[in-house]
């Protein structure tokens, strides 16, 4: 699938800081969620999010450390005709640079983060959430801090709202928001929809696990498993099918991926993809490719934990001869086959 267009205009910058650019529906997302008279925008890179809080706020201080980000930032502003930015080029912590901030609402923190980790921790982000809550602590109480997104809420040491974002069915961000800025324990938020669910401060029944697959799966946004919200899901799921239909159970496919399923079928805004179920079989390739000739299929999506090497192989096996116009998805799981037709195609 071809990557989506991030931003309407093209930002200014060198590849690799246009590539991690806050995508623009996240970016206009948090800017309206921390709209305020006036907000600091420190490590704001090419200012990929600094247009959308100039947009949303009455004035923005924009602090980079690298002078050639700065100036693709302020190229950026101009760009969408803005001039209520003023930028600063230093290291965010240095007092000299801090004394340059007067009082203000909100202070949002993109901090640098390593490329690859085996696990990502709050402890790698530089400038460290510590080192900033303590420098800018007299210029305001309400922080905002990116993280990464693939790092679960018990790793996350503070008191602090843990809200993961999941753009186009992908997770894309995690922010924290501390202060005034905190309104729940964990958020999940789905885009562009800008669907959320939030935690219950109430104990939730443990989801029942099964290895069997009923009449229709359910594939959650990736935000919601992220944030542990899955108890939630489900239980607006079951209000939404009432105590008579029966409940929602948790299919682990394989360690990537989970589905919900029930005989149930409704419709729920935190769910990326609902499935009925078509058929549950042995993986024998051949055999599905037979089925769903019969099925007016002409296309497989594929997801199933096979080698990178082998993928190519079994889907043109799966696939051959196919000139249906369905699409159908094929999960696999301790080599049972799961094949899906999606329902609530937007």
């Amino acid at each position: 699938m071809a990557r989506k267009k991030q931003f309407e205009k093209p930002l200014h910058g060198d590849k690799e800081s246009v590539r991690f650019a806050t995508p623009e529906p996240i970016a206009r997302y948090r800017a309206q969620r921390l709209r305020c008279k006036t907000l600091a925008d420190i490590s704001c890179g090419i200012g990929g999010q600094t247009v959308f809080f100039a947009q949303q706020c009455e004035f923005v201080y924009a602090v980079e450390i690298d002078p050639k980000k700065i100036e693709y930032a302020k190229q950026n502003c101009e760009m969408y005709g803005l001039d209520n930015v003023e930028f600063i080029c230093g290291d965010a912590l240095d007092p000299e640079v801090i004394e340059q901030i007067p009082t203000v609402d909100v202070v949002f923190s993109d901090p640098f983060r390593p490329a690859e980790e085996d696990e990502r921790h709050v402890s790698s982000l530089e400038p460290g959430i510590p080192n900033v809550l303590s420098a800018y602590g007299e210029k305001t109480k309400n922080f905002a801090f990116e993280a990464p997104p693939q790092m679960p809420p018990e790793r996350i040491p503070f008191d602090c709202e843990k809200e993961y974002i999941s753009l186009d069915g992908q997770l894309n961000r995690l922010t924290l928001y501390f202060g005034g800025l905190k309104q729940h324990d964990r958020l999940a938020v789905a885009l562009p929809a800008g669907e959320g669910l939030v935690s219950k401060n109430l104990p939730l029944p443990q989801i029942k696990e099964t290895g069997k697959m009923k009449l229709c799966a359910y594939e959650p946004e990736p935000s919601v498993v992220a944030a542990g919200l899955l108890p939630e899901l489900v239980e607006s799921m079951m209000q939404m099918a009432g105590p008579i239909v029966g409940a929602f159970e948790l299919f682990r496919v394989d360690k990537k991926r989970l589905l919900l399923t029930s005989d149930a079928l409704i419709k729920q805004s935190m769910i990326k993809h609902h499935y009925l179920v078509l058929k549950v079989c042995p993986f024998k390739p051949r055999e599905i490719n037979k089925f769903l000739k019969d099925g007016n299929v002409g296309s497989v999506v594929l997801r199933a934990g096979i080698k990178p090497e082998d993928y190519w192989e079994v889907r043109n096996e799966v696939e051959k001869g196919l000139e249906g116009k369905k699409a159908i998805h094929l999960f696999v799981k301790d080599r049972i086959a799961i094949l899906c037709e999606m329902l609530f195609k937007v």
